[in-house]
Order: C-alpha cells, then sequence, then structure tokens
C-alpha cells in the first residue's frame, strides 16, 4: 500500500477509530510501543536503549551459559533502534556498545571468524560516523580508543582495521 492509500484510509476514520486503531498497534507490536515510549518519556527513551543494550549482551555474553553470537540479531537491534531514534547520540551509544561487547566476546572465548570482525569493523566505523555527524566525539574517544587497545593482538588484522579507522576519524577531527 502507499502513502497516499494509507492517507486516504485514515482520512475516512473517526478519531475514536483512530485512537483504537493506534491502540491496537501499540498493544500488539513492540516496535510501536517503544516508538510512543520514547516520544511521551526521557525515562521510557533509557528503558528502551537499556532493551536494546540487553539484547545485544545477551547474543554474546548471557548470565548462563554460552552466547549465540548471531551477528544479525544483534546487529538488527542497533538498526531498529535507529529507526526509532534516528541518528542520535544514543543510537551512537548503542553502536559503541555492540563492538565493546563484541571485544569482550572475543576476549573471553578466543578467536573468533573473520565475518565477526567485519560486523564489528563497520559497526565502529558507522559509530564514528555518527559521531561527527553530531559533532559528538568528545562523549566517546575515550570508549573507543579503549576498544582499540582491548583489541591488542587479536587475530584477522582486526586491532589493525579498528585502530586505522580510530585514528582516521580522530586525525580528521583533530585538524
Amino acid at each position: 500500500m502507499s502513502i497516499q492509500k494509507l492517507k486516504a484510509y485514515l482520512a475516512n476514520k473517526s478519531e475514536k477509530e483512530l485512537t483504537r486503531e493506534i491502540t491496537d498497534l501499540y498493544q500488539q507490536f513492540s516496535g510501536v510501543k517503544d516508538f510512543y515510549n520514547l516520544r511521551m518519556s526521557a525515562e521510557d527513551a533509557n528503558e528502551i536503549l537499556a532493551k536494546h543494550k540487553m539484547i545485544i549482551k545477551d547474543e554474546f555474553l548471557p548470565k548462563h551459559g554460552f552466547g549465540d553470537a548471531r551477528l544479525s540479531v544483534a546487529r538488527k537491534s542497533v538498526m531498529n533502534f535507529k529507526k526509532l531514534v534516528g541518528v542520535h547520540d544514543s543510537l551512537v551509544d548503542l553502536a559503541v556498545y555492540y563492538v565493546e561487547v563484541g571485544v569482550q566476546y572475543t576476549n573471553t572465548y578466543g578467536d573468533i571468524d573473520e565475518p565477526f570482525y567485519n560486523s564489528m569493523e563497520s559497526m565502529f566505523a558507522q559509530a564514528l560516523k555518527w559521531m561527527k555527524q553530531l559533532n559528538i566525539a568528545h562523549q566517546f574517544q575515550h570508549r573507543a580508543a579503549k576498544i582499540c587497545q582491548d583489541t591488542n593482538g587479536m587475530g584477522w588484522g582486526f586491532h589493525d582495521g579498528l585502530c586505522e579507522t580510530y585514528d582516521d576519524y580522530f586525525d580528521e577531527i583533530d585538524d
């Protein structure tokens, strides 16, 4: 359905019918619930960020057992959060957290595979791009530097790739 058809459909609804439809969507779909909670409360925004961080943490380092390390699930959490908040400092926080947890996972379980490292590197680069876009590098520089520090000696050129990205980005903003 096109947006035009959707607008025509909604235009034919009464206020009461629209309220009922939105309420039904809110109850049935967690994404809709998160969308409205973000717009109505800063406290809820922090809870939603925490929820997405927990999804990432549970994929790699759950409280019990071994993590499944499904990159698709963890990455999807970041991208779903982006749909909710847009490019925002909390999105940068979540993207950096994704890489931090990935590094912890590698430090816990040993060398992983190249696709894993590629995913971490691309998320790191994306987080740096968002930092630049928002002009908030100063808020995250310490965490980004720690990621580079914590990957020293890891396989597949992971450390080198992250540090090169870090150096390129922070050299550029220091100029």
